[in-house]
């Protein structure tokens, strides 16, 4: 019997690899992208629109419980909501500790709260992290869980994520990112009790207009030394982190849930035990 009922796949951040992660896991499906700006949204439906897909758009600010809760009424009018997609954030050229704290920790933990609440039964998600998560020292086993199970409106009250500890943008987002991919391991527990499954990917240099703005800012040179001294020695591209986020979100990766996958092309590894490792006197 045909199921008339619409399957939703909620995309939150309308660049570059949400949008390829979408293209492989949405055919037959209703995507609703939600950004920040709406001429983002529009921008990413149109290409989307007229590849064939059905979309609708919504506009959406991660760090307000209300928005997203906003957005979870809307994807749930539309239909079923059998996958998440969510790839919003600002990066650390982009905001102050403050607001990278509350955009892309904060932000993560209530979109993870929120549509956990409703994923569907067979649904499948994915939080786009980062490398950067990879090269925070290790935390201790009761920051570890603090990041991981702090209920979400007591997040930002932890210790050691006030200002006087986390003084810089970059740190910031190391931490959040971090504690991104806890989140997700702590937050597969509580979807798998819905029958459905949440991993992270944390990619290193995608090639995406942010990163072409970033290669040509003042971490320019820092991140053309990653790329140059990684063992791939070039930078990633959209498509590649979407051929993780399908295998991941489809029936090939269903024994797979509350995992990160780090694809950086090596640059963490030179990081830790090559060229990139920092000088120790």
């Amino acid at each position: 019997m045909k199921n008339n009922k619409e399957k939703v796949i909620v995309v939150i951040g309308a660049g570059s690899i949400g949008q390829a992660i979408a293209r492989r896991v949405s055919a037959g499906k209703h995507i609703l992208l939600a950004d920040l700006r709406q001429e983002n949204s529009d921008a990413a439906a149109k290409v989307l629109s007229e590849a064939g897909f059905q979309v609708s758009t919504a506009i959406v600010d991660v760090s307000s419980r209300a928005s997203v809760h906003a957005l979870v009424e809307t994807a749930i009018a539309i239909g079923e909501v059998t996958g998440l997609i969510h790839a919003a954030g600002v990066s650390p050229s982009q905001a102050s500790p403050t607001t990278i704290l509350k955009v892309d920790l904060y932000g993560t933990a209530l979109v993870l709260e929120e549509f956990g609440n409703v994923i569907a039964d067979g649904g499948s998600g994915v939080v786009i992290a980062s490398q950067s998560g990879h090269r925070l020292p290790p935390l201790t086993i009761e920051q570890n869980k603090a990041l991981a199970t702090t209920r979400t409106e007591e997040l930002l009250s932890l210790p050691f994520l006030q200002p006087d500890q986390v003084k810089d943008s970059l740190h910031a987002y190391q931490l959040s990112k971090r504690g991104n991919s806890l989140r997700v391991m702590a937050e597969a527990v509580r979807w798998g009790k819905r029958g459905a499954r949440i991993n992270t990917i944390s990619p290193g240099i995608i090639i995406t207009p942010l990163a072409k703005d970033e290669l040509s800012g003042p971490r320019g040179d820092g991140y053309r030394r990653m790329i140059d001294i990684s063992a791939v020695g070039r930078a990633g591209t959209p498509d590649e982190v979407g051929s993780v986020g399908a295998l991941l979100m489809g029936q090939d990766g269903s024994f797979i849930t509350g995992s990160d996958f780090l694809m950086d092309g090596g640059v963490t590894a030179a990081y830790w035990y090559g060229e990139l490792a920092p000088k120790t006197e």
